[in-house]
């Protein structure tokens, strides 16, 4: 027997005995569909919940930083407001795993400053423009 067969052998007892789902199949597929080519990523390295206060729970904060870039956004009230560190002006995309037509656009301002006055509950992800012509794309986020 072959490595190559034997390698089949092993993938064929894999898939009857332990399947893999269908969603985590589709997951991927998503994923791969969904990377910017070009785009550097920046990670999301720091997640502060908001505390529960007498009104309730106050908003979410997170920070993505890479690439020299650093993106502050604050989520509450049913939208997104945020800041990009260096301040320059930008074009500002928010993704979702299941696109729709025309994705949300806003601009970041001179002072790096951009909201989404809605955002659909779920995964998302910003694509950040840049006037020297690059883009950097966040990790995934629950909002």
């Amino acid at each position: 027997m072959t490595e190559d067969e034997l390698v089949a052998q092993v993938r064929a007892a894999f898939d009857r005995l332990d399947p893999v789902p269908d969603e985590v199949i589709a997951s991927g597929r998503a994923a791969l569909r969904s990377r910017l080519r070009g785009a550097a990523l920046i990670d999301l390295t720091c997640e502060r919940v908001g505390a529960e206060g007498v009104r309730g729970a106050g908003p979410t904060r997170l920070i993505f930083t890479g690439a020299g870039v650093k993106v502050e956004i604050e989520i509450g009230g049913g939208g997104i407001a945020g800041r990009l560190s260096p301040p320059v002006p930008a074009r500002v995309r928010m993704r979702h795993p299941d696109p729709v037509a025309e994705p949300p656009t806003t601009s970041a301002d001179a002072a790096g400053q951009f909201a989404f006055p809605y955002v659909r509950a779920g995964l998302m992800s910003l694509v950040l423009d840049l006037p020297d012509g690059t883009s950097v794309v966040t990790s995934w986020a629950r909002v």
